[in-house]
């Protein structure tokens, strides 16, 4: 992750550095190599998760950051109907993709292994496993923060100078037994999402 001081990179256990910088926040700049191609599906696995799908503008930035040009305007079209008005409603936000008042949004995943299934020169398949925080946290929700477990296999594309998504496909699991832990208060759950911030993920 970059250091939020000094804006430097963090390193890989190689020692090298995973990427070079960031666009629309999204980290960029992967190494053009099997490992690279897992550092860039596990971070697009995150944007493309993440609560600011829900809103146009910048679930509009995310999808043109991530997929490659020639598939970006299609994906367009097929978020903003899945991430539409309607679809926010229904889980308890507002039309534009907000949080009511008192409430807050979470929609957050974490990455906890990726694996390439395929690799070539400019072609990858990389599959990445991981955890999600999904819910509106706060005393009046009525669809407080659950947690899942789920597998996407992208497919990516080197273009230009960078890892690019043309397709992914989502799947349920492997699931963890939960352990007996009491859930946390809402109060609790909207506090650790407002003051943790998530990572750059690297191979």
């Amino acid at each position: 992750a970059a250091d939020k001081n000094t804006g430097a990179q963090a390193t890989a256990p190689t020692g090298v550095k995973p990427v070079d910088g960031k666009n629309n926040g999204i980290a960029k700049g992967f190494a053009h190599t099997e490992q690279g191609a897992q550092s860039a599906a596990a971070n697009y696995a995150v944007a493309l998760s993440s609560d600011a799908m829900f809103r146009a503008e910048t679930r509009h930035r995310i999808v043109a950051a991530v997929y490659a040009p020639e598939v970006v305007t299609a994906r367009q079209g097929d978020y903003d109907q899945a991430y539409s008005g309607e679809r926010a409603v229904k889980i308890g936000l507002k039309a534009d993709g907000t949080a009511p008042s008192g409430l807050t949004f979470v929609s957050r995943t974490n990455p906890a292994g990726t694996k390439a299934t395929a690799y070539k020169d400019d072609t990858a398949t990389v599959a990445v496993w991981y955890s999600t925080l999904f819910g509106l946290a706060g005393e009046s929700s009525k669809n407080p923060v659950s947690e899942g477990w789920y597998t996407s296999t992208f497919q990516l594309k080197w273009v230009g100078d960078d890892w690019k998504v043309t397709a992914f496909s989502q799947k349920d699991g492997p699931t963890p037994v939960g352990r007996d832990q009491a859930a946390s208060s809402a109060k609790d759950m909207s506090d650790a999402v407002q003051g943790f911030g998530g990572f750059t993920y690297a191979r």
